[in-house]
């Protein structure tokens, strides 16, 4: 399937993006986690060859989700960027502006460790570890659940940092592992939007689903 497919939860409808977010069709609210911003630059620092055409084709990713659907508001669980401060994330500011009224939420990940001044002026909205919104709540991490209120674990969780992946076995030996999104009965952990991650197998129970995302399609696991 290459075209977006909607997933119910809690009577309300999340377009499934073989582009790796997914849309909340009832807020017109764009979900990503694990962008990673700056993952590249961080590298090159270290004296690691990695182009910087990729970052800039994930910012043209998400550009290009965000004006698809329209979206006003951009929810991210989690790592968000990816260490200290770079020119790629400078180049992240310049690209703010061009998106001024979109309201941006960050649930904060591991990896999101800017000063505050920094979040304050790319106009990100920062929760230190957990964002409620309707009956649905994002974290980064799942271990995160922990510290939550019993009225909060009634909620449906939103979660990334597992970068999760699933294997597909064809005859014989042969297997391949591709990025996915992971739907349980209580949670979700969304792939990283970012193309330059690994990834996490998972494996799931009869009753959840899985969205491998295959050459640029989804293909629904059941």
């Amino acid at each position: 399937m290459k075209n977006p497919v909607p997933h119910i939860i809690r009577e309300q409808t999340f377009w499934v993006s073989p582009e790796r977010c997914l849309l909340w069709e009832e807020e017109n609210t764009l979900i990503v986690a694990d962008l990673h911003l700056g993952k590249s630059g961080h590298f090159r620092k270290e004296g690691i060859g990695v182009p910087q055409s990729i970052y800039k084709a994930d910012l043209q990713r998400l550009m290009a989700q965000l004006y698809l659907y329209k979206a006003d508001r951009l929810i991210i669980a989690g790592d968000f960027t990816h260490s200290t401060v770079n020119k790629e994330l400078d180049l992240f500011l310049k690209w703010r502006k061009d998106f001024s009224l979109l309201q941006i939420d960050l649930v904060k990940g591991n990896h999101d460790i800017l000063a505050d001044s920094w979040y304050e002026a790319a106009g990100v909205h920062v929760s230190p570890w957990k964002l409620q919104a309707g009956p649905f709540l994002f974290l980064h991490d799942l271990k995160a659940t922990a510290g939550l209120s019993e009225e909060e674990r009634k909620s449906y969780l939103f979660t990334g940092h597992m970068h999760p992946a699933i294997s597909l076995k064809g005859k014989g030996r042969q297997s391949l592992r591709f990025p996915c999104f992971y739907f349980t009965k209580e949670y979700a952990v969304l792939p990283a939007f970012s193309r330059f991650t690994g990834g996490y197998k998972v494996q799931p129970a009869k009753d959840e689903q899985v969205y491998a995302l295959v050459e640029d399609g989804l293909l629904l696991l059941p």
